[in-house]
């Protein structure tokens, strides 16, 4: 039988892929990166955003560039980090336009599941990265198994993308905006966040997509703690 690799409706959208010689170099190359340096997410973590979101779920896209390069903070979905982490600044900035937009309170964690499992895939264009070298694994053949995924929902259609900043921006021309919402600003970076990310609302505009697609909104508002029974 073969190896499910996520373990829901995701495994037969990526067959194609995962059953590709890129994605057999790819692997091999994992292999050696995580036996001889320090990789995030842990290995147990690649796909937890296709773990958490079914396919058949998924009706927003937060889109990512690749996971935190320090230990600790990778969790497997694009811009949450593990409870007891700092917060990074653009999670911080999401958070005050998440309030400005539609009210949700921060909260002193970064573990966004809540999201997740409403239907959010929090997705990382690449899966891995090494320890300090952000982007390090780009170009490694992530990029076929996540616009695999991105062309999937598009042609489903009924999506929403949330695109912050030009590198997730790059993938407009995969999703079909006769099917689809996108969402997009500058990144709530703080190299970029004053230059229009603030003020975006990309959340309430999210949620009257949704509406009009006929589907239920997404509550934004994250726990005020989050327990040893939330975390995947």
């Amino acid at each position: 039988m073969k190896k499910k690799l996520i373990g829901n409706d995701w495994d037969e959208i990526l067959d194609p892929v995962f059953a590709s010689d890129s994605y057999q170099q790819l692997h091999n190359f994992l292999k050696e990166e995580y036996a001889t340096k320090q990789i995030f997410p842990d290995m147990y973590h690649i796909f937890t955003a296709f773990k958490l979101t079914s396919f058949a779920d998924t009706k927003v896209v937060i889109l990512g560039q690749d996971p935190y390069h320090n230990p600790g903070q990778a969790t497997g979905m694009s811009f949450s980090v593990m409870p007891g982490i700092n917060l990074p600044p653009s999670l911080k900035n999401i958070y005050k336009e998440l309030y400005d937009d539609v009210g949700a309170m921060p909260v002193e964690h970064g573990y966004l599941k809540k999201w997740a499992d409403q239907g959010v895939l929090l997705l990382n264009a690449v899966l891995t990265v090494p320890y300090g070298h952000a982007n390090g694994h780009q170009g490694k053949g992530w990029e076929n198994v996540t616009d695999a995924a991105i062309k999937a929902l598009s042609e489903r259609g009924k999506v929403v993308f949330i695109l912050w900043g030009r590198f997730a921006q790059n993938k407009i021309p995969l999703i079909d905006e006769s099917k689809n919402v996108i969402i997009k600003s500058p990144h709530p970076s703080p190299f970029s966040a004053d230059r229009g990310f603030f003020g975006s609302r990309p959340f309430s505009r999210c949620n009257a997509a949704l509406i009009k697609f006929g589907e239920n909104p997404i509550d934004w508002q994250l726990p005020e703690h989050v327990t040893k029974a939330d975390l995947i």
